[in-house]
């Protein structure tokens, strides 16, 4: 989820990855405000070359997202996660260094605030998705979703999982036991960028609620079952999956209309107001 974070009046713009729950920010937004250069980008670009000639693992480990900028479209940027961020952060002097180390623990103090408060968390995120156009069905679903799939990841911590490859694992095979597809190829079915556009947020109401059916019952089975490490999730994850996808064939049989939909977010807004407009016309 995009968000945009205020360090001394200066915008930062982040992204928390549900896949590793972690926050990544836009580091030429981090250089600018440590440097305050008229030109981050270039310093940036000096600095990540003088890095990589150093053996630096900061450049070689630095991901990139799609993130907006100020023309309101989306670009891949180079962004880290606060780790990464301490190290930058040494490499360049500046009296805002220390401020800005207290920034990043604050706002991970937020992040675990919402996880301990979800009421807080599920609040934050309306405002943002309202912000977005989605309507409030649609985020009452996702909201739920995000409950859901967190309930999921922490039955998968305490019963020995590995987070991030392993989750990631277990997440496609409920995917494809669900839809026939992994999440990986499901952005590709829908047409989405692969790091930059969240699946999730360009599903349609149906393939949200079969997306939640999939995680709950894998939930439900890996705790009636006990399922220890990562061999017996997998287990449960595909029984979980099978019992979404046996629902969804049947949901397809009976209304005659597939459940996974090449429409995405940023092609519903155009189809609400053409139905609105014949509404009106009508």
């Amino acid at each position: 989820m995009s968000n945009i974070k205020l360090f001394e009046s200066k915008q930062i713009r982040s992204i928390w990855s549900e896949e590793d729950h972690k926050w990544y920010f836009s580091i030429v937004d981090v250089v600018g405000v440590l440097t305050d250069s008229p030109n981050p980008r270039k310093y940036w670009s000096v600095l990540k070359t003088r890095l990589k000639k150093e053996g630096s693992q900061l450049t070689t480990n630095c991901s990139q997202l799609k993130l907006q900028a100020a023309d309101g479209k989306y670009y891949l940027t180079d962004v880290a996660e606060t780790e990464q961020l301490l190290r930058l952060i040494q490499s360049i002097p500046s009296p805002k260094a220390e401020p800005f180390k207290l920034w990043l623990a604050k706002v991970g103090y937020e992040r675990l605030e919402e996880i301990e408060n979800p009421e807080l968390a599920a609040k934050r995120m309306r405002e943002l998705y309202k912000a977005k156009g989605y309507s409030e069905e649609w985020i009452e679903k996702r909201v739920r979703g995000i409950a859901i799939r967190d309930e999921l990841t922490d039955e998968w911590k305490k019963r020995g999982v590995k987070e991030q490859l392993e989750y990631a694992i277990l997440t496609a095979e409920i995917s494809r036991a669900t839809f026939g597809m992994s999440p990986s190829e499901y952005r590709d079915f829908k047409k989405l960028d692969k790091r930059g556009d969240n699946l999730r947020d360009h599903m349609t109401d149906l393939e949200l609620i079969f997306t939640m059916l999939g995680e709950a019952s894998t939930t439900e089975i890996a705790r009636n079952k006990d399922a220890q490490g990562y061999g017996k999730n997998l287990e449960a994850a595909m029984e979980g999956g099978s019992v979404a996808g046996s629902a969804r064939r049947d949901l397809e049989k009976k209304s005659g209309r597939r459940v996974s939909s090449r429409e995405n977010f940023k092609e519903i807004p155009e189809a609400v107001k053409r139905k609105q407009l014949k509404k009106e016309d009508e």
